[in-house]
């Protein structure tokens, strides 16, 4: 016999604008239904990663266990998939813990709640806001109050052993991104500091990203240069792409803002790491690129066309600050709006290694513009934890409890993003965006059943992708089925 879910206090009724001789009447008193059908996708990727069971390790729990009614894995598994489901904020789980759809795919036993430890916590089977906060507000430290400290280091090396299981064991080459992102802040956190390139008092975090994967997310202060902190964190990051892909050639790609001394000569000292960085330009660098310039000025005028680019390369080596020439590609590129050059620094070889079937990539046209300009859709992989996982919203005082909130923003994209490679491939949403793949096929009506015996999910018969729905299901069926 199922057990019906009490209808909200305020069950109201409202009324719409008249459709022809019949009243529009909406109220509350629905019942058991969810807005996340989808949700279920969620938990059996975390199942067959091992996330949150991994994640819950990095964290202590010095509570009292006779009066926990959430254990540290169900609280995770909450705010992660809140995150992915568009649940930035800790104030929509007053609600959201009364959801049996959720509670489900947290793997909550009793997804009615009916077997809460205080009477009055029965009918909410998920935690409130209260206890998620206490989980996120630790500071590292465990209080009278914040019982569940976590440790940051450990933390990190899961989201970059997990992130990295996208990467092929026999990998021949991995090609890592850096980038950072002024997070802006809205208060008087910790650690908060004026940036002169935003405009505004930011963080400013170092991402690390390879292929559609955030496998590094480092808040930073933003007083610091964007270099800061780069060398630490690639020698974590190499050395876990080591012992994945022990034979792999790796190249470190990023913006001018990485390329000071320190990153490329410790990429020049490390067997097979490589490196391709864009470079500021000025003055000694566009009396080098003239000759290119010239002939793309004289392209421009006699083709009429709105762009020519020409591309040179030569040694370059600062005055002072860098400690040896190195291989720089420029490239003059002359338009209707005037002179656009840009130049890139690589330790790689004109011609590319032997055994590679492309022994031209690595020239000058086609570094730069085939291999330096497809750093661009790390662009995209960033625009989603932001636009898409409010990655950015980092609102807590303590810069401890805002890198959790950051690294907890990478756990909800590393579930979408295994979702749509292998749930999604080939299909309408094989390259769609974190917000479109949760709108299409996380978002979901579904009326939900708790019996003695099972749990009954109803989806809407409206919903107007069930064969995708289903594919998706049984493809994440085979992937379990292979992983056991």
């Amino acid at each position: 016999m199922s057990t019906p879910i009490p209808a909200p206090a305020s069950s109201q009724a409202l009324l719409f604008a008249d459709l022809g001789p019949r009243k529009v009447v909406v109220d509350f008193s629905g019942g058991t239904l969810s807005s996340d059908g989808g949700s279920l996708f969620l938990r059996q990727i975390d199942a067959g990663l091992g996330l949150t069971r991994t994640l819950a390790g990095c964290f202590g729990d010095q509570r009292d266990q006779r009066f926990v009614d959430h254990s540290l894995p169900e609280l995770l598994r909450q705010r992660i998939y809140g995150l992915a489901l568009g649940y930035e904020d800790l104030n929509d789980h007053a609600q959201l813990r009364h959801d049996p759809l959720l509670a489900t795919a947290c793997d909550k036993t009793d997804p009615l709640g009916l077997d809460r430890f205080n009477p009055q916590d029965r009918g909410t089977p998920l935690a409130a806001p209260s206890t998620l906060n206490r989980l996120e507000l630790s500071n590292n430290k465990a209080t009278r109050c914040h019982k569940l400290p976590h440790a940051p280091a450990q933390i990190a090396a899961c989201l970059l052993t997990l992130g990295l299981r996208r990467v092929p064991k026999y990998a021949k080459e991995v090609v890592i991104d850096l980038d950072n992102m002024g997070h802006l802040l809205h208060g008087l956190q910790e650690g908060r500091h004026y940036n002169d390139y935003y405009g505004d008092y930011c963080y400013l975090p170092l991402y690390i990203v390879v292929g559609d994967v955030v496998i590094w997310a480092q808040l930073r202060t933003s007083d610091k240069g964007g270099a800061d902190g780069v060398v630490p964190a690639l020698e974590q990051v190499v050395a876990a792409i080591r012992r994945r892909c022990p034979r792999a050639r790796i190249v470190v790609r990023g913006d001018s803002g990485f390329s000071v001394d320190a990153v490329m000569a410790w990429c020049e000292t490390q067997p097979g790491v490589y490196y391709c960085l864009g470079l500021a330009k000025n003055s000694v660098l566009i009396e080098k690129l003239q000759p290119a310039l010239v002939r793309a000025r004289e392209r421009h005028c006699l083709s009429g066309a709105p762009s020519v680019r020409e591309f040179a390369e030569f040694e370059y080596q600062t005055q002072q600050s860098w400690g040896r020439a190195r291989r720089v590609v420029g490239k003059a590129e002359v338009m209707t709006a005037g002179d656009n050059p840009r130049f890139i620094v690589t330790n790689l070889p004109a011609k590319a290694f032997k055994g590679d079937p492309d022994r031209q990539r690595f020239t000058a046209a086609r570094l730069y513009e085939e291999f330096y300009c497809a750093r661009g859709e790390m662009e995209n992989v960033l625009k989603q934890q932001t636009l898409d996982l409010e990655a950015d919203k980092l609102s807590t005082h303590f810069l401890a409890s805002n890198q959790l909130r950051l690294w907890l923003a990478c756990f909800a994209y590393l579930l979408i993003e295994r979702l749509r490679a292998f749930g999604c491939h080939e299909t309408e949403l094989a390259r769609a965006t974190a917000g479109n793949i949760r709108l299409k096929l996380l978002k979901v009506a579904a009326r939900v059943t708790v019996s003695v015996r099972r749990v009954y999910i109803q989806l809407s018969s409206a919903y107007p992708r069930p064969d995708l729905f289903r594919l998706c299901h049984a493809r994440l069926m085979q992937l379990a089925a292979a992983d056991g």
